[in-house]
């Protein structure tokens, strides 16, 4: 049950970016240690400028292919379900990661292989 498409993922990417970026600040993060903060806005930062980068239809100078993007985020999955326990978070700092990394597991779980016809 694949089902995520390289376009819808490219839809996805500047959104997730920017809350990375900003939801931190609203939502309060770093109570239980301040790094929580600083590793969810520069991996939003980085996110956006990897997006720039991304050979996809929002991609400005689409540089990165596309691949190397998924591997990017697999690995970003990874370290946000693994930083509360590296990183001792607890309460919201803990459940934001956890929640992040998850929703980017799956996306690249789903990830719909590229037919020849539906490459850009």
């Amino acid at each position: 049950m694949r089902f995520v498409t390289k376009n819808m993922h490219a839809f996805l990417d500047y959104p997730v970016a920017l809350a990375l970026i900003g939801l931190p600040f609203i939502l309060g993060l770093g109570n239980s240690n301040s790094f929580a903060l600083l590793l969810s806005v520069a991996t939003g930062i980085a996110a956006f400028i990897l997006t720039l980068l991304t050979d996809h239809r929002l991609g400005v100078y689409r540089i990165v292919p596309y691949k190397w993007h998924l591997i990017v985020d697999a690995l970003v999955g990874l370290v946000f379900v693994t930083a509360p326990f590296l990183f001792s978070f607890s309460g919201i700092d803990a459940n934001y990661f956890w929640i992040n990394g998850a929703a980017v597991l799956t996306v690249v779980s789903l990830h719909k292989p590229e037919q020849a016809s539906e490459i850009d």
